[in-house]
């Protein structure tokens, strides 16, 4: 799960497996992969990284930035 911002100041977390695309209009918006989206405060660099670091806790991404792919580096 990440932290983010909603516009309002509010913050939530969200599931970020779910995440298909994060755009900036010029507000980041996270379109999910059932269609909902989420308009943040965070930039789409900073959501990018907080979803980065996502994976790498649930080691579905290596420290060095790459997938691991049919469990070889």
């Amino acid at each position: 799960m990440i932290l983010l911002t909603r516009l309002n100041g509010k913050s939530f977390t969200l599931n970020a497996i779910y995440i298909e695309q994060v755009e900036s209009f010029p507000d980041t918006t996270i379109t999910l992969t059932n269609g909902k989206k989420f308009v943040v405060k965070e930039s789409e660099t900073a959501v990018s990284l907080l979803t980065r670091n996502f994976y790498r806790e649930i080691h579905l991404l290596h420290a060095s930035g790459s997938a691991e792919v049919n469990g070889h580096e």
